[in-house]
């Protein structure tokens, strides 16, 4: 009976064929075999590699690098731009970009001023050393190339033109500074300019009793900071005795700030206004950078 029905499979189907169909089923479920223990085993490694990242960025939340550096700034909107020496100004409204990328001694400090037309006015750029710091006592050094922008009347074949020209000035600084409490410091501030220009000036040199008197609150969690200042100006000939006063009201971790700045001539000899003023809106911002290893 067996015999019988071998005989009857054999006649429908010829023998090569039932080979194949035999084999075939066997590629195939080798194959399936072959498939699922590889997805299998990247399925593993899939949840591994999940499981090591998900650790490290554990690891990294609970022990985050610490700051290498900061770049930051403050962008002043101003009646009138006043100058570094406060005794100079543009006399239009202008707009200030201070700006300080810091490391842990060195940093380099830009700083652009525009009237609101977009001119240029001047462009400075700070390079500064913190000699002495993470004391009461502290002394920072400075150096920076200068760039002042006028319009000027040059002639050009004969003929006068008005032309935007650029003035090149080289200075230094120095600057101790004594911290009394975290509310008063005081300091001396010393800054020595050359200029590299066919007209006038030369050499100027600024000497000023700096002091400052910071977290004085005001309301609303907001502080103000003032730095009055006593100087005397020499440039080229011409020398002159002043007074001036910053005023800042911030709120710690607000961006918006705002300023004013009185400049008065006690006596000098140096062209310029006898009295200075401006009021200016403070957009500040700041953020620490990480060396990449």
């Amino acid at each position: 009976m067996v015999k019988n029905f071998y005989s009857k499979v054999a006649s429908l189907c010829p023998k090569k064929e039932v080979l194949m169909h035999f084999t075939g089923n066997w590629m195939v479920e080798l194959a399936k075999t072959i498939l699922y223990q590889k997805f299998k085993q990247r399925f593993l490694l899939l949840i591994f590699a999940s499981f090591f990242v998900s650790t490290s960025l554990n690891a990294q939340e609970q022990t985050p690098a610490t700051p290498t550096g900061q770049f930051g700034g403050v962008i002043t909107a101003t009646n009138n731009g006043v100058s570094i020496i406060p005794s100079f100004t543009l006399g239009r409204p202008a707009l200030l970009f201070d700006l300080s990328l810091s490391g842990e001694r060195f940093s380099f400090d830009p700083m652009l001023r525009f009237g609101m037309d977009g001119k240029p006015w001047s462009f400075v750029f700070w390079g500064r050393y913190k000699a002495i710091k993470d004391k009461p006592f502290t002394l920072t050094l400075g150096a920076h190339p200068a760039f002042i922008f006028a319009e000027r009347i040059v002639k050009v074949n004969g003929q006068e033109k008005t032309m935007f020209v650029s003035q090149r000035f080289l200075a230094m600084e120095v600057a101790p500074m004594y911290k009394f409490s975290k509310r008063l410091s005081m300091g001396l501030y010393y800054l020595r300019g050359h200029g590299f220009n066919p007209i006038p000036p030369d050499n100027s040199n600024f000497l000023a009793l700096n002091t400052v008197v910071s977290n004085i609150p005001v309301g609303g969690d907001f502080n103000l900071r003032v730095n009055p200042q006593l100087f005397f100006l020499k440039v080229d000939d011409n020398s002159g005795t002043y007074i001036t006063s910053n005023f800042t009201v911030s709120k710690p971790g607000f961006p918006i700030g705002f300023q004013g700045l009185v400049n008065q001539k006690i006596k000098s000899s140096i062209p310029g206004d006898d009295f200075i003023w401006n009021v200016g809106l403070l957009y500040l911002f700041s953020t620490p950078y990480h060396k990449s290893k």
